[in-house]
């Protein structure tokens, strides 16, 4: 008697264990969480069930104090997020066996974000691309013409866009990378010249050549947003976006054009990351969760339902890669940031802000 006793304590503390997913708001909808255990139930996974875990995602510092208790199986880390800081971030994560059989999907995925050399550890990725987007100007088409928009970068200096112009005043980096942009630079090179610190030091002096040019971008501005743009806003018709909001905007009725600068924009990915304490079968049935998630049933959500970028060719529509084959350029990404040169850009917004 009691060894059936043990047998179905046993049972019933497997049924119970929960593979944790950590990730952003909307990410993950209900019904494919049921649909992901169901097909662990249908594969002998049935000891696993998926949860989401709040509160959602809110940048790099929550995601890393989240991982590093241990608290999440599964994460949804932003790309440049995995090697920030001294590889803080990386050091919780676990590179993926691409070649499992529970990652089928994964041959589907496009070749130039599957091995992004920003999140490799030993030529072996630490994510498996998910979805991404840019952070790019988008018109408002119901007042303007096509001939009435900027084809590059520095026309937003232009006197015609004073106070229509909307920026983040969350994460600043992406307007310094505008900046730099229309002074003919790399969009972070600030990031890029952070062990020299005098060249660094330059950069932070209040008359620098970025520090003059962001404040004149600064002052173009009409409305900061510090979570996400208001579209409503009637003062604006240039709002900088990282997509899924104006996309939800059009859904709704709205008629906003992403700018294609000939410049182009600052872009940046979202992965599927898992924790470096996973193992065995319950790695295996993680596995089958992210195989789901790069799937083409959840991949076309991305697409017409976040309005972002899919990272599968499963889609049967990819409009921003379809435009334009080259959205993803290596060079455009956000990159993991250096402390000494984020505090810099941090610095330089700061300043600017109180012009």
């Amino acid at each position: 008697m009691s060894i059936v006793i043990v047998f179905f304590s046993y049972i019933s503390l497997t049924q119970a264990e929960t593979i944790r997913v950590f990730t952003w708001e909307g990410y993950v909808e209900p019904h494919e969480v049921s649909a992901v255990n169901t097909l662990l139930k249908e594969k002998g996974y049935s000891e696993y069930t998926v949860e989401v875990i709040k509160p959602w995602a809110e940048g790099p510092e929550h995601m890393f104090k989240v991982l590093g208790a241990g608290k999440a199986d599964i994460s949804f880390l932003t790309l440049n997020y995995i090697k920030m800081q001294s590889d803080k971030i990386a050091k919780l994560l676990q590179p993926i066996n691409t070649s499992s059989p529970r990652l089928s999907n994964f041959s589907k995925l496009s070749p130039s974000l599957t091995a992004i050399p920003m999140a490799m550890r030993n030529d072996k990725p630490l994510y498996l691309p998910w979805g991404g987007g840019a952070y790019g100007i988008w018109a408002n088409m119901d007042k303007l013409k096509t001939s009435d928009l900027p084809s590059s970068v520095k026309d937003l200096w232009d006197k015609k866009w004073k106070g229509k112009l909307a920026l983040s005043s969350g994460q600043v980096q992406p307007n310094i990378a505008i900046a730099a942009l229309a002074m003919n630079k790399a969009p972070f090179y600030i990031n890029d010249m952070a062990a020299d610190r005098a060249a660094l030091a330059k950069e932070s002096d209040s008359n620098s050549q970025i520090q003059l040019k962001v404040n004149s971008l600064y002052s173009q501005v009409g409305q900061f947003w510090p979570g996400g743009p208001d579209f409503s806003d009637s003062k604006v018709v240039l709002v900088a976006s990282y997509g899924i909001a104006a996309s939800a905007v059009n859904a709704s009725g709205g008629n906003w054009q992403l700018i294609s600068f000939k410049e182009g924009n600052t872009v940046w990915l979202d992965t599927i990351n898992f924790h470096k304490d996973m193992k065995g079968r319950k790695l295996e049935a993680a596995e089958i969760f992210a195989n789901y998630f790069i799937g083409k049933a959840v991949q076309e959500r991305v697409v017409n339902g976040l309005g972002m970028v899919a990272a599968s060719s499963l889609v049967d529509k990819n409009p921003l890669i379809d435009t334009n084959p080259n959205f993803f350029s290596v060079d455009m990404f956000w990159p993991p940031y250096k402390k000494a040169a984020d505090n810099v850009m941090l610095l330089v917004s700061e300043r600017a802000m109180k012009k």
